[in-house]
């Protein structure tokens, strides 16, 4: 498969901040950003103008969970359509706000412009809780899963390209997130990300990171591993600590799955389209 255009222009840069869900600044701050644009990744009459705020704001949310920080401040750059009302601004900003509180961090500050469609770029600085969890950690012989089921979001998409209707409390609506599952498995894992391109894209930037490759051992379908915008979490761990992984998550009421086992040797291979190019 060629290579992603995406992908093509991020190796133009050889930052060493750049390769996790987010960037390390100083040991301590995690650094994120997310595009969320009209007709890229959301037609208006999928969502709320609330629900397209808050979703904005959760997809970078889940970048500072998944590498073990919690989010302390926000910036916003909004594109937005010269048509829009005050109505139509005020709920936009309510999404806003609401994820504010939910997420408990600050919106300081960024920037507006008029536009012909909507375009959302959002900014989150976060803060380490203690060892982060990157994608170059994973090590032969560690397990791989993920939590709860995947799948939803890709058939939710499929039917609202096809002009259906979805429940608002789809993931591709709104995205759950694992914030206290992260926390407490954070010193237990190897290495992990958030799934927002497809468990088969993220394996692949796994095995590129760790340099490892991984045996299969439950198949995982299609509809499955390339079934983007999930935000749940893909991880690797030691066999040791299988036993309080699989404590952690019974607790929680959160479902794993472990299906592959990383191994020496080939690097894997994603198996999906890329996303929005």
């Amino acid at each position: 498969m060629k290579k992603s255009m995406e992908s093509y222009f991020i190796n133009q840069f050889k930052s060493k901040y750049i390769g996790d869900d987010g960037a390390i600044l100083d040991g301590k701050s995690v650094v994120v950003q997310d595009a969320f644009f009209e007709n890229i990744h959301f037609k208006r009459e999928w969502f709320s103008l609330d629900e397209i705020a808050y979703k904005s704001v959760a997809v970078n949310v889940s970048d500072i969970y998944s590498m073990n920080a919690t989010p302390q401040y926000g910036l916003l750059t909004v594109a937005i359509p010269k048509n829009y009302s005050k109505s139509d601004l005020q709920l936009l900003a309510s999404g806003f706000k609401r994820a504010e509180k939910d997420f408990k961090f600050e919106i300081v500050g960024g920037d507006t412009i008029s536009n012909s469609k909507l375009d959302i770029s959002v900014t989150v600085i976060g803060k380490l809780r203690g060892k982060p969890i990157l994608r170059s950690g994973a090590k032969s012989g560690d397990f791989v899963a993920y939590t709860e089921r995947l799948g939803s979001t890709k058939r939710d998409l499929e039917k609202l390209l096809k002009g259906r209707r979805v429940d608002r409390k789809s993931r591709f609506i709104k995205p759950q997130l694992q914030r206290e599952f992260i926390y407490r498995v954070a010193k237990y894992i190897n290495s992990g990300l958030d799934i927002s391109d497809g468990l088969f894209s993220e394996l692949q930037h796994i095995s590129k990171s760790s340099r490892v490759g991984f045996r299969v051992t439950k198949k995982i379908p299609r509809q499955i591993g390339c079934s983007g915008e999930e935000y749940q979490l893909l991880f690797t761990y030691p066999r040791r600590n299988s036993r309080i992984i699989k404590a952690i998550a019974k607790n929680l009421g959160v479902k794993i799955t472990v299906f592959a086992q990383a191994i020496k040797g080939r690097k894997y291979q994603n198996r999906c389209n890329p996303h929005h190019f």
